[in-house]
């Protein structure tokens, strides 16, 4: 069998190299006037619409192995949570610029693997990749994202917007429903995670605009904090409402874990967190594609976790707290 040959990065030279990559991603967002191939981009957002802008690292050995994670899904998953921190504002990602830190251990080839899996995620969220930068890195691969997106500017929703008496909403579930045979549902989670733009685009079809919004990737307990440290509020959210796949209560068990623990603290889901009105349940609630989880309480009070036989559980950013 013959075997595949390997292209030195050097063969091509950084301008080279960047021409490759990017070939074949030619803008289709109408607010993107010029796209990778110039000194900068040019984007134009519609009149009246507020422009976002979000950044993320991904560190080789710190946020991936590459020894099991394939480098397309790797491509693909770097979109979603650059993106998802736009979404997490109430907004559509609309451009992507993605810089690499590359050491000589990559080939061109692993690069336009790479690139296979920000390609289709761009393509499948309407994403334009619009620049970016490559560097030579002496710790591995490293990728800097920087997303923008837009929105009209009355409907941009930060973390301090909850109010008391708000439901506490969490779209999709951690984990949801088993779909394969065995566990690949999880594994599909973490290698390729959903971005959550049909939540941003439901809310907006049903008039919507949350009064706080985070996006999952630190674990259902710290950003829920983060929420609650922005809004001077507290919380209490209810374990019986906590959507969790049948898929992490059976590998938790086989791995003699907590799911409740992976639930709270195991991050990068990138589902949506946010807040509503009361007055919203019931119209939330007929979305059917998210779950009312709590209500926010005043801020002396704390953020709990009520258990089914009404036992308190103080929230922390990490572990899992004993009950008071």
């Amino acid at each position: 069998m013959e075997k595949k040959r390997r292209t030195e990065i050097a063969e091509l030279g950084e301008f080279g190299l960047i021409d490759l990559l990017t070939r074949g991603f030619d803008p289709a967002d109408a607010s993107t006037l010029r796209a990778a191939g110039d000194d900068a981009a040019v984007v134009m957002p519609p009149s009246g619409e507020a422009v976002l802008c979000s950044t993320d690292a991904l560190l080789e050995g710190i946020d991936f192995d590459l020894t099991y994670f394939p480098l397309r899904h790797l491509g693909y998953k770097a979109v979603t949570v650059a993106a998802s921190d736009i979404l997490a504002m109430n907004a559509l990602p609309s451009q992507l610029m993605v810089s690499l830190g590359v050491s000589s251990k990559m080939s061109v080839e692993a690069l336009q693997d790479l690139y296979e899996g920000i390609a289709f995620a761009c393509r499948e969220q309407g994403i334009d990749l619009v620049g970016g930068d490559t560097k030579a890195s002496m710790t591995g691969l490293v990728l800097g994202l920087t997303a923008l997106g837009h929105a009209p500017k009355e409907k941009v929703v930060s973390r301090g917007g909850a109010q008391q008496n708000d439901l506490i909403c969490i779209s999709g579930n951690l984990g949801a429903e088993p779909k394969f045979a065995g566990y690949e549902y999880l594994l599909e989670k973490y290698l390729k995670p959903r971005l959550r733009k049909d939540i941003v685009e439901a809310l907006a079809e049903e008039g919507i605009v949350p009064t706080s919004m985070i996006d999952l990737s630190d674990g259902l307990s710290s950003d829920l904090m983060q929420i609650c440290k922005a809004s001077k509020c507290g919380a209490r959210i209810y374990l019986d409402r906590i959507p969790i796949a049948r898929q992490t209560y059976a590998l938790a068990e086989e791995l003699n874990a907590d799911p409740v623990v992976a639930a709270l603290n195991g991050g990068e889901d990138h589902e949506l967190l946010f807040t509503v009105p009361l007055a919203l349940q019931e119209q939330v609630m007929r979305m059917g594609c998210v779950d009312v989880i709590g209500h926010i309480t005043p801020e002396s009070t704390g953020a709990y976790l009520v258990t089914p036989d009404g036992a308190d559980i103080r929230l922390k950013a990490q572990g899992f707290p004993e009950k008071e």
